[in-house]
């Protein structure tokens, strides 16, 4: 039988993670799926308990959180794969997290009751990490959903200190924050395969996902398993013109902006010329003030549970 290891974050979703167990138990029982559940106790504990997993023999280890959660289980099982594990156990999702941005690109839908029928009706599939190096991460850290820079970034920074908010409208709220916090666009240097664009830039995305803060489609036509990572890239614009491009990214209908510049590519490295980057990966901080970022796609390096159908198009 097919050995799970549930990973719980009790805090994430303001709670929602603990409240959840009940429900998660008895779901996985009414599948039938042999699992042992497991709640986190510090930052990091999820990947350790991720890593240990792998090494122990378990044929799939979920993540039960939002964002950070599944990012920390995706480091622990990368972690694994790097000491040489001899066969990697694949990843599942369950949100209950804020964003739910990473299970949205992996084809997981939102909730305890569709994550546990993926998890006993979805089928393992091979999906591309992202490895990046810089910041707070000089040894490197890894990320299924994508790499913001500049804006996108702050906005997550803003979010988190909403505490009367959650969800996509507390990312709708940073953002217009944000306009009046982080206007003035670094000078930046962006190499993506063997391409350079200099220029200022407000935003920067490097995404394996499509989606970010909820409801920001970076990369409306990205997919988890092409190869490649989706750029999505604005230049310096000014306050108010922020305030009409936004909702372009609701949609995805910012790339025929012309403040915006598009593009694929493996390998992005990230150079600040004049200021420096904030910047965030799978929602969890990898620098406030960092001058250079280098962001590799590893093709299908994991196997993740989605729905039975294709990963969205």
């Amino acid at each position: 039988m097919t050995r799970h290891k549930v990973i719980v974050n009790p805090i994430a979703g303001r709670g929602a993670g603990e409240r959840s167990i009940p429900l998660i138990e008895e779901q996985l029982r009414a599948y039938g799926l042999e699992c042992e559940l497991v709640r986190t106790e510090r930052p990091w504990h999820a990947a350790e308990l991720a890593q240990a997993a792998a090494a122990q023999g378990y044929d799939v280890v979920v993540a039960v959180g939002g964002d950070g959660t599944a990012d920390e289980v995706l480091n622990g099982l990368m972690l694994a794969k790097a000491a040489g594990v001899p066969r990697l156990p694949a990843m599942g999702i369950i949100s209950v997290g804020r964003g739910n941005d990473f299970a949205f690109g992996m084809g997981v839908p939102p909730g305890v009751e569709a994550g546990c029928r993926v998890l006993s009706q979805g089928r393992p599939r091979p999906v591309d990490v992202g490895r990046v190096t810089g910041g707070f991460f000089p040894q490197g850290r890894y990320f299924g959903n994508g790499v913001g820079i500049g804006f996108d970034a702050v906005v997550g920074f803003e979010a988190l200190k909403l505490k009367w908010l959650s969800g996509f409208p507390s990312y709708i709220v940073a953002a217009l924050k944000t306009i009046f916090l982080y206007f003035r666009a670094p000078l930046l240097q962006i190499e993506y395969d063997d391409q350079t664009l200099t220029q200022p830039s407000l935003l920067v995305s490097i995404m394996n996902g499509r989606r970010m803060g909820g409801g920001f489609f970076m990369a409306p036509n990205g997919r988890v398993d092409d190869g490649v990572f989706d750029l999505c890239i604005a230049r310096q614009i000014s306050r108010a013109r922020i305030f009409t491009l936004m909702p372009h990214f609701f949609d995805g209908t910012q790339v025929r902006e012309p403040e915006i510049t598009t593009g694929q590519a493996r390998r992005v490295v990230v150079t600040a010329l004049q200021g420096s980057l904030p910047a965030h990966g799978d929602g969890e901080t990898l620098c406030y003030e960092g001058q250079q970022l280098t962001m590799e796609l590893l093709p299908h390096a994991i196997e993740m549970i989605g729905e039975p159908q294709a990963v969205p198009a």
